[in-house]
């Protein structure tokens, strides 16, 4: 059933009435990238979907991410070729066929110390990814070394001490957060019900059997049982909360985090984007339009998952990683925004956080429930569908098709052109920001953002790229969105009110100097969203 792809509040009250009075094939829990990619591949073979999500679209791991689209260079040295070849084969799909206008190509420089055995070493690494990439239809161009002195042309801000040489090779990167929103908007235009702000909190169980879902409406309060053939849970970090609604427990997750700098592009002087060993993983710094990414951490998180927090010493961990190859250090002062996430890994015998599986791992309860779990960024398209193929088997559905589905999305900019033309006020810029009013306000009409913290994080980058972290422009997006939100002057306050606590939360935590006090600072500013969340 084909409709429109666009999101927004009118058809979430219409979407959630339908999702009470219909039986759905498939219930997905989770409005993730895996999640989102599930309500794709099941929709677009023929099955009736909804998808509930308790905040907003990519509100968890799937926007805080190190917006990355690759194989991952370094579980080519665990062996795990298998892994890396279908993520670089899902890679250069996304780059050909599934969505160019959301991927681009990124090089990377990878600085040598050591004149002979670590050339070879990294190269043979290096000419192996490549290899697998061309298995995949790769079209990128191919690794190559260079001497010192072309490292320090590609890269002046080397620091020259140490150096003897780079290697230099080609991966690929995305705004993660649209590109999940591509993937939603994909799966309505294919059929699917989608309903964020929607909390699941526990399960329809009839005769031992998972037959829906119980789900609270955290916008306007109130409950709703959803009914479905068959539910499947992608909630990453959540797996075994909603494995334990459904009394069972099938996948075993851990939350590792992740924190990412933001800094200026004048911070660093470079051609090509950096990667770095550490002695835990790797390091990456990430071109990212007028900034560079520096991440990411690798650490055990066992506190609250909804909004996990960066201190002090993750900040630092990062900045001495990154300053020892570097001939101007960056300061703290430098960094313009920071960001966690949690990566939901699948427990193995290591305690390391850095040796999980990075491999997905689809289970069906004894209730029924079909539970996926693990995986990368890159690989959501294969976990997807993995989980679909199970629920297929009992539904008699047909084989995946979304790799030959391209995302919606390529449109935009000529859709901010009508709305700028129709509405000149809305052409001015936000703040200091790379964003216009015109985005603010497509982001409520097209794209399912119900508050300001899903523009200012999400459908923007404001809250990470701009000095201020979007404290200067809340307000003034907030009344621009606000008629079509149906927000009176107290709503318009609220929202302000609520993502100033935020910012200063956010803060506050990032000069605490663990974990457990940055926890306990960021917990200050509870979620907007009715009766706030984990």
């Amino acid at each position: 059933m084909e409709r429109s792809s666009s999101l927004n509040p009118r058809q979430r009250q219409s979407d959630l009435a339908r999702m009470e009075n219909e039986v759905f094939d498939v219930v997905v829990v989770g409005g993730g990238v895996t999640g989102c990619g599930v309500a794709l591949d099941a929709a677009s073979r023929g099955m009736s979907v909804a998808l509930v999500e308790q905040r907003d679209l990519a509100s968890g791991t799937s926007s805080r991410s190190s917006k990355l689209i690759h194989g991952g260079l370094r579980y080519l040295e665990q062996f795990n070729f298998a892994l890396v070849r279908e993520a670089l084969s899902e890679r250069n799909l996304m780059l050909s066929t599934l969505c160019p206008h959301l991927v681009e190509p990124v090089s990377f420089l990878y600085p040598l110390k050591h004149r002979v055995w670590e050339r070879l070493y990294v190269g043979a690494g290096v000419f192996l990814y490549d290899l697998l990439a061309r298995f995949g239809g790769s079209s990128l161009p191919r690794h190559r070394h260079v001497s010192k002195s072309s490292a320090l042309e590609l890269a002046p801000s080397l620091a020259p001490a140490g150096l003897t040489g780079a290697v230099v090779y080609w991966d690929a990167m995305v705004d993660d957060a649209r590109h999940t929103l591509a993937l939603a908007r994909t799966a309505v235009s294919h059929g699917a019900l989608l309903a964020t702000s929607t909390r699941v909190t526990g399960m329809v169980i009839e005769g031992g059997r998972v037959t829906g879902v119980i789900a609270r409406d955290l916008e306007g309060g109130r409950d709703l049982t959803i009914r479905a053939r068959s539910v499947i849970s992608a909630t990453g970090v959540w797996t075994d909360d909603v494995q334990e609604m459904a009394g069972d427990h099938g996948i075993d997750v851990v939350a590792s985090k992740g924190v990412h700098l933001l800094v200026p592009r004048s911070a660093l002087d470079s051609e090509t984007g950096l990667i770095l060993r550490t002695e835990k993983s790797v390091l990456f710094v990430i071109p990212w339009k007028d900034h560079w990414i520096i991440g990411t951490t690798d650490t055990a998180w066992s506190l609250r998952r909804a909004h996990p927090a960066a201190s002090r010493s993750d900040i630092q961990y990062l900045l001495d990683r990154v300053n020892a190859v570097l001939r101007r250090p960056i300061a703290a002062n430098d960094v313009i925004g920071v960001y966690a996430g949690l990566r939901p890994l699948l427990t193995g015998e290591s305690e390391e956080t850095s040796r999980l599986s990075r491999e997905h791992a689809v289970v069906v309860s004894d209730s029924g429930l079909i539970s996926v779990a693990g995986g990368k960024y890159t690989t959501y398209r294969i976990m997807a569908r993995d989980a679909v193929d199970v629920a297929a088997r009992t539904l008699g559905a047909a084989d995946s098709i979304t790799d030959r589905i391209p995302l919606v999305g390529a449109d935009r900019p000529a859709d901010l052109e009508k709305l700028c033309i129709s509405r000149p006020d809305l052409a001015g810029r936000l703040g200091d920001s790379r964003f216009i009013r015109a985005e603010a306000l497509y982001a409520v009409t097209d794209e399912g953002a119900l508050h300001l913290d899903d523009i200012l994080t999400r459908r923007t980058r404001i809250s990470i790229e701009s000095v201020d972290r979007g404290t200067d422009v809340a307000a003034e997006i907030a009344r621009v969105v606000a008629p079509e939100l149906g927000w009176s002057e107290v709503d318009v306050a609220r929202e302000v009110s609520h993502y100033l606590a935020r910012v200063e939360a956010e803060r506050d935590s990032q000069t605490r100097p663990d974990d457990r006090t940055a926890d306990a600072a960021r917990m200050g500013a509870p979620d907007v969203r009715l009766g706030g969340l984990d």
